[in-house]
């Protein structure tokens, strides 16, 4: 007899919160009833350095409706410490505190929220408030501050620096290579624009505790910074983050809405909601500008020999925020001489952020770009040029792999692609007035794993609940947790609801680094095997005892709501005959998941990595330089796929992020005025459908048990890393013309 058919890991499970999506009952953070509900609006400064003279509220405060006007010259305590301000992904230097103190340290700075019995009394009273600066020359120019760049020495805290591992003579080996590169390379500041705004409805109940409903991609990290700052304490602190309307590591960090809203409802012990503008969405964390010099050697065969290179990246004046910019080249390709080296250059703007594969997708596009100038030096077809110099190990801390499938990405993807017809020329294929051009990338990104806790719990009913505090930040965090019980115990996705998005729930990380499946899914799999294991026990009171003499539930085969032996599948029971039969109601169990002594073994000796190959064809106006990306194969080797459907949505959002970064994405500044100029959707651009056409996402098999107990890599950033690289490249083919600045705009390839 054959086990019945289950539908788990591995199959294209549409999200099972999309129904709750389209239907408007999914509630994001400035959605929530809430009774007797205050609005905030929020004021910013005019002014980027200074110091606040004097705040004029009178004409606001005689606003009907308005209830009262914070800043910092009546906010309630809150902790001096830094220590008492710091959240799960805390870098050093100082966080910054909103209402703090009368400086000004960067442009549309938070410094009083109105507060009102309706929103629109709030918003037309703040345009009431008079404030009065005393202005401090500034700086937001980076071609400017690099004149400032450092690394905090030894004596300083640098929690996110990562030291390169240097091998070799790097400078000595470049300057014997036959064939050379020097070149410089840039990107512009790009901001994550998530569709939700950053927002935070704090519930104050009246007993002490608050509810808070906050935009961010961890519920605990937001109840950890509100408790210790303002005194409440944990347990008087429930944050809730069922649904986020997008990340993009722009909410990994608690932003100062959520200090703004807390402030005000403990000030006036009322429930408040204050939601950030479109234009205050400029106001905080964003992808660093960077400059990265990259020195390429190789001997005359196209064999890399040397490898050099020195990034600087933008960071605030008050916090040190690093990104591993150089590491990516030297881990991917194979070269004995290598060397990195980055510095952060200070400005007086809010502190640079993570944002979609923080570091990689900077310093790997550039990367790849210089790669590929290589090639063409070389007369080598660039991905034969990557294939030459094909490495096993990761490059820099020569280390092995726990697996690498990039060979077969390549093969996959150019197979998909149609590369073996690609005219080898710079602006050798052309359709009409367009010019054609095909480039390729190679794609890196870490395969991590955080400790993640879940809870599960089966009823007599049939229903399972799978429950952790993760997020959802779009991901489909969801869907996962319930493929991953649906597999675990045999049942039906319908009988499954998962929950999450609650400080209240078993701890968790917060969502970002592409860790959270592969975290969350383990933590999911070790608790319903902890049911499993309760189960068991409870069929050998059966009649008949079908499954006495089983030892362990590896022996089982969990599938239609059955327990099923996989030596004899006539010996099977059914999961909730076994609860009957023990007189249970419910069976529960909370498990952990971590990467445990056998896996920090494993970490310690063995690179663990996602790898993506990235094919594009644009097409180039000849008398216009507009550009059209009309094709994308993107194959990707990201070990075990829980969800083809979801992961494949993944790699798409992935994708169109790296066109914007490659074409349209730039944040610009005024220098004079120290702001950020194109502070809109009307202004700060990002790929619309028409500028989006045929993507292609391959999926290459690349079993991995050693990364996870699931084999699962995790896909939120590998989608991005290089994309704008391939972009760059297929536009060099195209048109003959390199640009070593991003985005690639109409202007850059004019002056070409």
């Amino acid at each position: 007899m054959n086990a019945p058919q289950k539908v788990g890991i591995g199959t294209p499970l549409s999200r099972v919160d999309g129904v709750a999506k389209v239907t408007g009952e999914a509630k994001y953070a400035a959605e929530y009833h809430v009774p007797d509900l205050l609005y905030g609006v929020t004021i910013v400064s005019a002014i980027t350095k200074g110091r606040i003279i004097a705040i004029d509220e009178e004409a606001a405060r005689a606003v009907p409706g308005v209830v009262d006007i914070l800043s910092h010259l009546n906010r309630p305590k809150h902790a001096w410490l830094n220590r008492s301000w710091k959240d799960q992904l805390q870098i050093p230097g100082e966080p910054f505190k909103a209402f703090h103190d009368d400086r000004i340290l960067f442009n549309a700075q938070p410094i009083a929220v109105v507060v009102a019995e309706t929103f629109e009394a709030a918003r037309f009273a703040a345009t009431l408030v008079d404030v009065t600066y005393e202005a401090e020359p500034h700086n937001i120019d980076f071609e400017a501050s690099l004149a400032e760049k450092f690394l905090p020495g030894p004596g300083k805290k640098r929690d996110t620096y990562h030291p390169p591992k240097n091998h070799g003579d790097a400078e000595g080996a470049f300057a014997e290579a036959p064939l050379q590169l020097t070149a410089e390379y840039h990107l512009a500041v790009e901001h994550q624009m998530q569709m939700e705004m950053h927002a935070s409805t704090v519930h104050w109940h009246g007993d002490g505790t608050v509810t808070i409903y906050d935009k961010v991609q961890g519920s605990q990290t937001s109840q950890g910074l509100v408790a210790s700052a303002y005194g409440l304490g944990a347990k008087n602190v429930r944050v809730v983050n069922a649904y986020v309307g997008g990340g993009f590591g722009g909410a990994l960090r608690p932003q100062w809405q959520l200090q703004v809203a807390t402030m005000a409802a403990i000030h006036l012990e009322r429930s408040v909601r204050v939601v950030m503008t479109r234009s205050q969405m400029f106001s905080h964390g964003h992808r660093p500008e960077c400059t990265y010099q990259i020195k390429l050697g190789a001997d005359a065969d196209g064999k890399l020999t040397a490898v050099l290179g020195d990034a600087t990246t933008s960071t605030s004046r008050f916090e040190y925020n690093m990104e591993d910019i150089v590491t990516w080249g030297m881990i991917n390709y194979a070269c004995p001489n290598i060397q990195g080296s980055y510095a952060i250059a200070p400005r007086d703007t809010y502190t640079s952020a993570d944002m979609r594969a923080p570091g990689a997708a900077t310093g790997m596009t550039m990367f790849e770009i210089a790669i590929d100038e290589l090639a063409y030096k070389a007369g080598i077809d660039p991905l034969a040029f990557r294939l030459l110099n094909y490495s096993d190990i990761d490059n820099m801390s020569r280390k092995p792999f726990t697996s690498k499938a990039l060979r077969e990405a390549y093969d996959e993807g150019a197979e998909r692609f149609g590369w073996a017809r690609r005219s080898a020329e710079p602006r050798s294929m052309k359709e009409g007035r367009e010019l054609i051009g095909w480039g390729v990338a190679t794609g890196l990104w870490e395969a991590n794993f955080m400790k993640t806790s879940a809870s599960a719990k089966l009823t007599a009913n049939g229903h399972l609940e799978v429950a952790s505090a993760t997020s959802d930040i779009g991901t489909g965090t969801y869907t996962v947790m319930v493929q991953v019980a649906a597999d675990t115990l045999g049942l039906s996705p319908d009988s499954i609801t998962a929950r999450l998005g609650d400080s209240d729930l078993p701890t968790a990380p917060v969502e970002g680094g592409s860790w959270g499946a592969a975290s969350t899914g383990a933590a999911v799999q070790l608790a319903c095997q902890s049911l499993a294991k309760q189960l068991l026990k409870a069929a050998d009171k059966i009649e008949g005892r079908a499954l006495h003499g089983v030892g362990s539930v590896e022996e089982l085969e969990f599938a239609g709501g059955e327990m099923i032996s996989r030596d004899d599948p006539s010996r099977r029971v059914g999961l909730l005959d076994a609860m009957r039969a023990g007189g249970l109601d419910a069976i529960e169990a909370q498990e952990t998941a971590s990467p445990g002594i056998g896996g920090m073994i494993s970490l310690a000796t063995k690179a663990r990595n996602t790898h993506s190959a990235v094919f594009v064809e644009a097409r180039v106006d000849e008398d216009l330089d507009q550009v059209r990306i009309t094709r994308v194969v993107i194959a990707v080797a990201a070990g075990r796929i829980i969800n083809p459907k979801t992961a494949r949505s993944q790699i798409l959002g992935g994708v169109v992020m790296g066109i914007g970064m490659a074409l349209h994405e730039e944040t610009m500044p005024d220098k004079a005025l120290g702001k950020w100029i194109n502070h809109s959707f009307g202004e700060y651009h990002v790929p619309a459908h028409a500028d989006i056409e045929e993507i292609e996402v391959i999926f290459v098999d690349e079993p991995d048990p050693e990364v996870t107990s699931l084999g699962v890599k995790g896909l939120g950033e590998i989608g991005i890393v290089s994309v704008a690289a391939a972009v760059a490249n297929a536009i060099y083919h195209a048109t003959g013309k390199r640009v070593r600045s991003l985005p690639i705009t109409v202007d850059k390839l004019l002056a070409a």
